[in-house]
């Protein structure tokens, strides 16, 4: 199995091609501009990997007064990268090619027969039968990166033991040998938040910002966070650390860990919404959502939707606390970690305009140094794609490494 990072094998080279790839599309005299190269080991590099097809020549820009300068791109067909996104309601496979643009994707129900094998088995058919259909070589490509749920290991390529997965087995789970055995390629594991994050980076502007923090609300609370274009990595995996902080501390117990009180997620997650919302039926609180489920037990994120739509007041009520919460939680790491932007996705940002406004201004509100700390928030522009593109991009990013 050949790795990835022997593809390019001098340093600098590598360097090379990884400015070319940042840039999109850039000039010889930006190049010599921005290393420490001489124009003719400059110009010889360059010669060298439009050889060997890693990047080609694409234009002429302006000029200054000379000669207008050659302009330069990664290679679009150059190779191809795989992305999974393993997630505990469904999961989704992408092919890309090296500009990251998706060639194609597979998606399955994560359902009670998903084992970890069962899975595994789908995800080398679908590798097999995207790369007939593409007429993608074996040669061609690069890897399989994975965005997945958390707790992870990602240094031994472990799924170690996520809550909520249908199927059992999903335990201690070797996913990176599992792939690498089945596929005869590079596999790399990475959080989901941290793989949703590449993918924004990626399809943004990559000079534009240096510091981003990335927020995902869902079934959990996850995120992630890039500095001067690295992610942001602790002693541990970090995915889940945001529904850990503590926001009240004789509040309610955690979902799952009963000996913790008061945390965030205690407040902001689908599971709580629903909770919450059946708890108030019960006690015969008027709704819409009587007429919605049959029972209340039977009131479901879905249902509580199209209550919120239609302005039911109840469940207008529940998803502004649980906004309000959610944006406390933002300030705090707003005042923490200081991003330059936020970027925020999940079912609960992407679903109701009406979450999504009222978090960030309760941030704001309570942010040190606003407006003179000119944050600004965005809601994530790949939607539910971005675990399985960002998953590509590690695979690629691996080229400079």
């Amino acid at each position: 199995m050949r790795k990835i990072g022997e593809r390019i094998t001098n340093k600098k080279a590598k360097e090379l091609f990884a400015a070319i790839r940042k840039k999109g599309i850039v000039s010889k005299i930006d190049l010599l501009e921005q290393s420490d190269l001489t124009s003719s080991t400059l110009t010889r590099m360059l010669d060298d990997l439009c050889a060997n097809g890693w990047i080609e020549e694409c234009g002429h820009g302006e000029s200054s007064g000379g000669r207008r300068p050659v302009l330069y791109r990664v290679r679009r067909n150059a190779a191809y990268a795989f992305g999974l996104d393993i997630s505990r309601a469904s999961s989704r496979l992408i092919v890309c090619d090296m500009q990251l643009d998706k060639l194609d994707s597979i998606y399955w129900d994560m359902t009670a027969s998903m084992t970890p094998t069962a899975f595994v088995g789908q995800v080398v058919q679908a590798v097999e039968s995207l790369c007939r259909k593409h007429g993608i070589a074996k040669s061609d490509v690069l890897g399989l990166g994975i965005g997945a749920v958390g707790p992870l290991d990602r240094n031994r390529g472990l799924i170690l033991n996520p809550l909520h997965f249908p199927a059992p087995g999903w335990n201690q789970v070797p996913i990176v040998a599992m792939l690498e055995q089945a596929l005869s390629v590079q596999v790399t594991l990475d959080n989901g938040a941290n793989t949703a994050l590449l993918a924004e980076y990626w399809a943004g502007a990559p000079n534009e910002y240096r510091h981003l923090l990335y927020v995902r609300a869902g079934v959990g609370l996850r995120s992630a966070m890039i500095s001067d274009g690295n992610l942001v990595y602790g002693a541990v995996d970090m995915e889940g650390s945001i529904g850990h902080m503590i926001i009240q501390t004789d509040g309610r117990p955690h979902p799952e860990r009963s000996h913790v009180y008061g945390c965030l997620e205690s407040y902001v997650s689908i599971p709580v919404l629903e909770e919450e919302a059946r708890a108030k039926l019960k006690q015969g609180r008027r709704s819409l959502l009587a007429d919605l489920a049959d029972e209340p037990d039977q009131v479901d994120f879905n249902t509580m939707l199209q209550a919120l739509r239609k302005d039911d007041p109840m469940v207008t009520e529940l998803f502004l606390q649980a906004a309000t919460y959610f944006g406390i939680g933002l300030s705090n790491l707003l005042n923490t970690l200081h991003p330059e932007r936020v970027i925020l996705g999940g079912p609960l940002i992407t679903s109701t305009e009406l979450f999504y406004q009222t978090c960030t201004q309760v941030a704001l509100k309570n942010t040190l140094y606003y407006p003179a700390y000119p944050v600004s928030f965005s809601r994530g522009r790949l939607s539910d794609e971005a675990l399985a593109l960002g998953a590509a991009a590690m695979i690629v990013s691996l080229m400079s490494e």
